[in-house]
């Protein structure tokens, strides 16, 4: 009798465990929704789908509930063999909201028509007639703390607030999600924006070696490999170098030096890299008349006066600069986009005090994400969707003693994967991830064939950080990205 009721007791914790895991797998979506945009002139029919996606850990315990909103093409016969790209922005601490309703996604945050003037609230969606979604599926991943991502069960939050914590989950969302949508016979891409180029070139190295996930391209938007290049610190000014083209393309947006606009970019990056860079690493041992010479050059590259730079010692700050270039009209300039220029405060203080170019959008895109979450996609939750939050900080950058830098990963990558693609999308008046810093980055990738450089294109834009804003750059980027992916 007792062995009877042992054996009853045992099969009845067997079905609360079987219950129990079946409480804990990945929920049905939330939200399944059908409509259809215009792109390129042809009538295009697709299903919405916002959802969580719980991460489990060996013990097949909830680790995370990744939220995700997933755009897939209506009518498509061959479906598995359709083009995927999963795309998320930066931060650290970013949701994807920025490329979902900004650039990529069917719908889209209405701007101002060049993005740099506030539009009057509340800001509603518009139909995005330049989305890819004509050519190619997509999915928006909201990293742990982002969005309405967050850590789950016993697992705490800071495990992935961290350079490997952080892609390892991200490839592990890509992982899941591509098996259960049985799309590992698609052609798969990685887009990713400012830091999220850093978890790009990351997840490139990681889904190839972890799962044999070899990817068709990978896109950086504004965004880096290696941190030296934009911050400096004692005895190494790199970063002056790579900041002063986009200071010569902001001085000639704003009319502070004349002439043709690319052939001044070009000029400056000459001087930053040749004359300027050598005056830099001679440090106190160079003369004055040195110091007078470069000082004169560095002028005549941006408006400003040769005083300012022997006073900054030639080391003059992207947010110096943001201060100056404008202050006869007592205006200061975005760092994610220099175009944008607004009434300064704190004039006391010696640099910039805000970003103009960050409060143009932050509302925008807050009440239109909201608002399609809740109106339209119907999407109900406790917490705040969290648009760009310092919840994740601090962040584990992996390194006691170092500068994160990316490149090593981004080239085994290319390596081992000889039908890798990179497309590197840059803005003139970035001055957030200024252009110079990938392009330096990708000119010292040092173990790949000369051949295999090929694969590595440019592309470049008119406006900033967040360039597909300004309509022209929007039509030119879908170009682009529609070329790459076919």
């Amino acid at each position: 009798m007792k062995q009877l009721a042992l054996l009853v007791l045992l099969i009845a914790l067997a079905k609360a465990d079987d219950k129990n895991n079946q409480q804990t797998e990945t929920p049905t979506p939330v939200v399944t929704k059908q409509d259809t945009v215009t792109i390129d002139g042809k009538k295009i029919d697709y299903k919405v789908t916002a959802s969580t996606l719980t991460l489990k850990n060996d013990q097949n315990k909830d680790r995370a509930s990744i939220f995700h909103v997933t755009y897939e093409r209506i009518g498509q016969t061959d479906r598995h063999q359709r083009p995927v790209v999963f795309a998320f922005n930066g931060g650290p601490g970013s949701s994807s909201v920025w490329l979902h309703l900004g650039a990529l996604g069917p719908r889209l945050v209405q701007t101002s028509v060049d993005g740099t003037q506030a539009i009057e609230p509340p800001v509603t969606l518009q139909e995005n007639a330049h989305s890819i979604l004509d050519v190619a599926d997509l999915v928006f991943i909201d990293p742990v703390s982002t969005g309405f991502s967050r850590a789950q069960g016993e697992t705490k939050a800071q495990e992935f607030h961290g350079v490997q914590g952080d892609i390892a989950s991200v490839g592990d969302f890509i992982r899941r999600w591509t098996t259960q949508n049985k799309r590992w016979a698609s052609p798969k891409y990685l887009l990713g924006e400012s830091y999220g180029g850093i978890r790009a070139a990351g997840l490139a190295e990681f889904l190839q070696e972890e799962y044999g996930m070899s990817l068709n391209g990978v896109v950086l938007l504004s965004s880096l490999l290696d941190f030296r290049t934009i911050r400096s610190s004692q005895a190494d000014d790199l970063s002056y170098a790579i900041f002063l083209p986009s200071m010569t393309a902001t001085s000639h947006h704003h009319q502070k030096i004349k002439g043709d606009r690319n052939q001044l970019v070009q000029d400056a990056k000459t001087f930053a890299f040749g004359a300027y860079h050598t005056a830099l690493l001679k440090g106190a041992t160079l003369s004055d008349e040195e110091k007078a010479s470069v000082a004169s050059r560095l002028a005549e590259l941006t408006g400003l006066p040769a005083t300012l730079f022997l006073e900054t010692n030639l080391r003059l700050s992207p947010s110096r600069y943001r201060k100056e270039i404008l202050a006869d009209q007592k205006k200061v300039v975005g760092r994610f986009d220099s175009r944008v220029a607004w009434p300064a405060s704190r004039n006391t203080y010696p640099n910039a005090s805000y970003d103009p170019s960050y409060a143009v959008v932050l509302g925008a895109f807050a009440t239109a994400m909201n608002d399609y979450l809740s109106r339209e996609l119907n999407w109900e939750g406790h917490h705040p969707y969290k648009i760009l939050t310092s919840d994740v900080h601090p962040w584990n950058w992996g390194t006691s003693n170092g500068i994160l830098n990316m490149s090593d990963n981004l080239e085994r990558a290319l390596r081992e994967n000889p039908k890798l693609k990179v497309l590197i999308m840059a803005g003139y008046t970035d001055l957030a991830t200024p252009p110079s810093n990938i392009e330096f980055s990708i000119n010292h990738l040092s173990e790949i064939p000369d051949a295999r450089r090929q694969s590595i294109q440019f592309a470049w834009f008119e406006a900033g950080h967040m360039f597909y804003l300004n309509e022209p750059d929007l039509v030119k980027m879908r170009k682009d990205l529609v070329d790459f992916l076919k």
